[in-house]
């Protein structure tokens, strides 16, 4: 097992201490803290907050480019590739009603701040969109197949947001099944329009 390097243990720690507790409330302090080091040894791996920002921002485009590469090669169809995608809503349920999507929430916060780095957060959203697109293109979806990707994107951020607010397990699970059905439903992609809106 691969011994991790300090420099990678403030990134791991400083990505969860952002997502729980927010990058601008996050100290230097609470970061160094957290790895057991010194702020002597933090200052030798990160000058700036801003430099770990990016640091964990990169290390989530790096991991969900893997993520998203296993998924393609699992060897499912496109549907249950995009259920792959549908189903983290269940899988990170109980961090998800606690501190909201990941992704979600630090892109939010980056624009609050007008922070130059929301741009880079957002790509985590494009490499999902454009993914998903390729699925439905799979399927048949042609010209549709982004408009159909950034409507399951965004009915995934909506019961996000709402899972935080009512911490209700059961609106999760029942929001998955109502996308489930959904995508079930879409037999003749090409004509799909209609049918891409929520009931």
């Amino acid at each position: 097992m691969p011994v991790t390097s300090t420099r990678e243990l403030i990134i791991e720690k400083a990505d969860t201490l952002f997502y729980e507790g927010g990058y601008e409330a996050t100290s230097f302090a609470e970061i160094a803290a957290a790895v057991g080091i010194s702020r002597g040894n933090f200052y030798h791996h990160f000058k700036t907050k801003d430099d770990i920002l990016n640091a964990v921002i990169r290390r989530r485009v790096m991991s969900t480019r893997i993520m998203l590469d296993s998924w393609q090669a699992d060897g499912a169809g496109p549907r249950d590739r995009i259920l792959s995608f549908v189903h983290m809503l269940i899988a990170n349920r109980s961090k998800i009603m606690a501190f909201g999507c990941p992704v979600g929430t630090l892109c939010t916060e980056l624009a609050k701040l007008d922070h130059v780095a929301q741009t880079h957060a957002a790509e985590i959203f494009g490499l999902f969109r454009d993914w998903l697109a390729g699925q439905f293109r799979v399927l048949g979806a042609g010209d549709r197949a982004e408009q159909l990707a950034m409507h399951i994107l965004s009915w995934s951020q909506g019961v996000a947001v709402m899972a935080v607010a009512f911490r209700d397990e059961a609106f999760i699970r029942t929001e998955v099944a109502r996308i489930e059905s959904w995508l079930s439903a879409l037999p003749n992609l090409p004509h799909a329009a209609k049918e891409s809106q929520c009931s």
